[in-house]
């Protein structure tokens, strides 16, 4: 059977955790940050964990991680 493509996209997106699981960065960080709390602009700066129901896709998307 022939090697895998990882995606590159979601490559750059998700990392995996030890547990199995993926860890991912938060949206809205990027710009109009003069509108959002410090406390709001803090907690976003924290990995996000990736909603359980979306694991399968990205253990597909990266078969090698």
């Amino acid at each position: 059977m022939p090697k895998l493509k990882t995606n590159r996209g979601a490559a750059k997106r998700f990392k995996k955790t030890a547990s199995g699981g993926f860890k991912c960065n938060h949206s809205h960080r990027r710009h109009i940050l003069t509108k959002k709390s410090t406390k709001r602009k803090r907690q976003l700066r924290s990995p996000n964990a990736l909603h359980p129901s979306d694991v399968k896709s990205a253990t597909r998307l990266l078969p090698y991680s």
